[in-house]
């Protein structure tokens, strides 16, 4: 006869309890009936029990123990039961009480483990796996349940599965190990044990997918929340921790449900969990997107390349490298993600409703940072995830020894790895508002600093913001307003570039010939020799003469003389050579460029050497960095390097027209006197067509040049400073004509094409340039010699004494062979010149078909220097 059901218990664990105690019961019932009847007999009846009554009674309590988990003595007894082992000890047999009573009782307990970085992760052991409990605490089979049994038995089970825990015919699937990260983050798989009914069984197969998604979705929420993986995972970590909130009440009603209603079915448990199963697959595949950016599951698509990377990084920024496999998925790459995920479920709305959810609470500590980075200048990232990287070790103090523009250039990047899409046309914006902000910040220039940004209700604090892209813009359009004002009006970068104009393009040079007059025997010197503390008392003298332009100049403290161990040429052909900026004059180049410079460093004199520097203070260093102040310095001794050959040639007209030897007319004989007067005015052609040559090109290098492009420049300068003025702005986007970054642009392209059509950025021009120069310096130097040559070559002035000579050893005896040995030397430097300078036409001839048609005028003006050779007329080559 069957025993009755017992009555519904209050909780699962409850009735499972009362469950088990039915069943245990059934047998006891079947083997003795009449138990209840030896109960009440006399003393001497008890040894009359039946032992299997006594062990099932015992199989009972051990059952009860181990649900209510509680540990009892096995000594405690119930006095009864005690007592009936202690009047049937001597005559019970022993083989079945060792056989049927386990040597220890199966006892799991919880112990707390170590805390990690997550706040909110559990430190409570996980339970036992049901496949390690004795096998006296297994449930019966299945199949020996009835059908609505099965029903009952496997929904009690379903409501733990969804928690995360095993149930009693729902179990782990072996090969899944609890104590393993990877294998939790993946989630468990679980399996119903057979004998269950199959149209019952393909409805819990369905919902255990969910199952394994919340463990999975729990693992990702306590391994994301750790400190390491920044607060935008922690944003999305609490985001879904309150979704896991929302699912675990619907587990209670769940529960409530079954405990109620005795009409509840595994139908209906499945048709109230769809909407949550879908939601936590959105989760699961969330979670696992990123786990396989974290590198935590495989991704086959990530490459071994990076690890090394990721490591190299890591030490760049002074931080412990990490161990492969362990990149980390944060900042702008999550929320990548989850926008791309978004995209692609843009067809499922709840999902959409989902994602959309998750991406506008992990993205607040983002906009957060964006917000400070914004209108503060700074840059608030412990965690390494914002899109804005701070070189640190990049100070402004550094930037007068800068010469590669690293605190402009390098101490904020973009990393480009955590741009959100939100973010990508945006980026650029987003880099220049800051560094703006953080230049005038740091120059005590913010005057109205926006206070507690987060509490800030006219900020954007989501990517969803309507607001959100007019945020961007307008701080740039702020931060590049107050930069301007600062650099044109606080600072005065216009009055700036007119005094560097004045010192390195010498366009007002009345104190820079008076300062070469008083340094000349100085300058004569090789580099090395050159006294600079004397050359520097000269400057400052010339400087403050009064009368002078200089002298009205307020920064003329900031200029100081520099002497330089490399020449010009040298020095531009290691440059060109190594940028490659002009790669056929480059192919059609022999030079090297260490052989030259080893050259320049013993034979350069002071005049090649010499040039000037420039103190440039914060922040216009921005504008006027060391890179920028190198090209004017390359102009500067480019054109001194002109003005002093033109010198040379002027004093060698002098001495033409000063020495008797030159200016005295032969009245030997007719053959020789003609000879000697032809000589002379070939020189004087020559040196007619050098001077010619150095003048054109430096008219050519200063007015059509470098004045046209310097106004040109301070045209764009002078929009930029009425664009700065706010009354002249009609809206924020016409506020933004002129950025500091285009003005920044403008001057070196500006400097740029100064010294392309200067001819000092293409190798082929350099080189040809230069030997022609070298010839005329050469002719020039060598103009008292052939004085002494001449003298001595005319048989009037050979005899007589020479001028202001007081002893016999001033006279210069005749020598016919001197008149031969200088026509000689004359045809030489006749030669050099023309065949050099027409090299330098036909290349300037092509270039100006090819790259930029100004080199046509200089052309056309340098032809002049070519005509009047030896024979009369034009010159070889004389229009290219």
């Amino acid at each position: 006869m069957a025993s009755q059901p017992p009555p519904k218990a209050a909780s699962i664990s409850e009735r499972r309890a009362a469950s088990q105690r039915q069943q245990r019961s059934r047998p006891t019932s079947a083997v003795d009936p009449n138990a209840n009847e030896s109960r009440t007999d006399s003393k001497g009846s008890f040894h009359k029990k039946n032992t299997a009554t006594t062990t099932e009674t015992r199989r009972t309590t051990e059952s009860r123990q181990t649900i209510i988990k509680r540990t009892i003595s096995p000594v405690k007894r119930d006095d009864r039961n005690g007592n009936a082992r202690r009047s049937t000890e001597v005559e019970r047999p022993k083989a079945p009480v060792k056989e049927d009573v386990p040597a220890t009782i199966w006892c799991p307990h919880a112990t707390l483990i170590s805390p990690s970085s997550a706040p909110l992760a559990s430190r409570i052991s996980l339970p036992p796996e049901a496949k390690k409990a004795p096998t006296t605490l297994q449930p019966p089979p299945l199949n020996t349940l009835s059908l609505d049994g099965q029903e009952k038995a496997i929904i009690d089970d379903l409501l733990f599965v969804l928690m995360g825990f095993e149930g009693r015919y729902v179990r782990h699937m072996d090969q899944y190990n609890p104590l393993d990260e990877k294998s939790k983050l993946a989630g468990p798989q679980f399996h119903v044990q057979p004998g269950l009914d199959p149209s019952l069984r393909d409805l819990a197969n369905s919902m255990l997918k969910t199952a394994t998604h919340y463990c999975a979705v729990e693992a990702f929420v306590e391994v994301q929340s750790r400190e390491e993986m920044g607060t935008v995972n922690h944003a999305l970590c609490a985001a879904m921790r309150k979704l896991l909130k929302d699912y675990m009440i619907l587990i209670a009603q769940l529960e409530h449900q079954m405990l109620t209603n005795d009409a509840f079915t595994l139908q209906q448990f499945n048709l109230h969990t769809k909407q949550t199963a879908h939601m936590m697959l959105q989760l699961y595949s969330v979670a696992h997107e990123i786990l396989k950016e974290n590198s935590m599951l495989d991704n086959e698509e990530v490459d071994e390349s990076d690890d090394f990377e990721n490591i190299l990084e890591s030490l760049k920024e002074g931080k412990d490298a990490q161990l492969p496999g362990k990149k980390v998925c944060k900042g702008g790459s999550v929320l990548r993600l989850l926008a791309k995920r978004l995209s692609a479920m843009a067809g499922d709305p709840p999902a959409r409703q989902l994602l959309t959810t998750l991406l506008r609470e992990a993205s607040r500590p983002y906009m957060t940072m964006l917000n400070e980075w914004l209108h503060h200048g700074n840059v608030r990232d412990p965690h390494q995830e914002f899109l804005i990287k701070e070189q640190k070790s990049i100070r402004r103090e550094g930037l007068e020894q800068d010469y590669t523009d690293e605190y402009w250039e390098k101490r904020y990047t973009i990393r480009q790895d955590l741009v959100p899409p939100q973010l990508e046309s945006l980026k650029d914006k987003v880099l220049l508002a800051g560094k703006y902000l953080n230049v005038v910040r740091e120059c005590g220039g913010i005057e109205n600093m926006l206070g507690d940004l987060d509490s800030n209700t006219n900020l954007p604090h989501t990517f969803d913001d309507p607001k959100f892209n007019e945020n961007v813009s307008g701080a740039y359009s702020n931060a590049n307003q107050s930069l301007m004002k600062l650099l044109v009006r606080t600072h005065g970068l216009p009055s700036r570039l007119r005094s560097l104009k004045h010192y390195f393009f010498l366009d007002r040079s009345d104190f820079f010939a008076y300062f070469l007059e008083l340094t000349h025997l100085e300058l004569r010197k090789p580099a090395k020799s050159v006294n600079v503390g004397k050359l520097q008392t000269l400057l400052d003298t010339v400087l403050r003469q009064p009368g002078s332009v200089a002298a009205e100049d307020p920064f003329k403290e900031d200029i100081k003389v520099v002497m330089n161990e490399v020449g010009l040429t040298g020095w531009l052909m290691r440059v060109v050579n190594v940028q490659g900026m002009d790669a056929d004059a480059t192919s059609l180049s022999t030079y090297t460029p260490a052989a030259e410079a080893s050259k320049d460093e013993k034979e350069i004199s002071g005049y090649e050497a010499l040039t000037f520097d420039y103190a440039v203070p914060f922040p216009l260093s921005l504008v006027v960095s060391r890179v920028t102040l190198t090209r004017y310095q390359l102009l500067f001794r480019y054109l001194l390097s002109l003005r002093h050959l033109e010198t040379l040639l002027t004093n060698s007209w002098t001495e033409h027209t000063k020495v008797k030897s030159w200016y005295h007319k032969s009245r030997s004989d007719a053959a020789v006197g003609r000879k000697i007067e032809n000589w002379k005015r070939r020189a004087w052609c020559l040196r007619s067509r050098m001077l010619c040559f150095v003048q054109q090109l430096l008219y050519f290098c200063t007015s059509e040049v470098i004045e046209p492009n310097w106004l040109a420049f301070m045209e764009r300068l002078a929009h930029a400073e009425k664009d700065d003025d706010p009354t002249t702005a009609d809206s924020v986007e016409s506020n933004v004509k002129r950025t500091v970054d285009e003005l920044m642009q403008d001057h070196i392209d500006m400097l740029a094409t100064c010294l392309k059509e200067c001819m000092l950025t293409n190798s082929k021009l350099l080189r040809i340039n230069s030997k022609v120069m070298s010839t005329c310096t050469l002719f020039a130097n060598y103009t008292a010699s052939l004085s002494r040559y001449l003298a001595g070559a005319d048989p009037d002035l050979a005899s007589s004494p020479a001028p202001n000579a007081s002893t016999s050893s001033s006279r210069t005896a005749y020598d016919p062979a001197k008149l031969d040995k200088l026509f000689s030397i004359l045809q030489q430097y006749e030669d050099h010149f023309s065949r050099h300078l027409k090299i330098l036409l036909d290349a300037l001839n092509y270039l100006a078909a090819t790259e930029t048609v100004v080199f046509l005028g200089l052309c056309a003006r340098l032809s002049m220097a070519n005509e009047g050779g030896p024979g009369g007329g034009p010159g070889p080559g004389a229009y290219g």
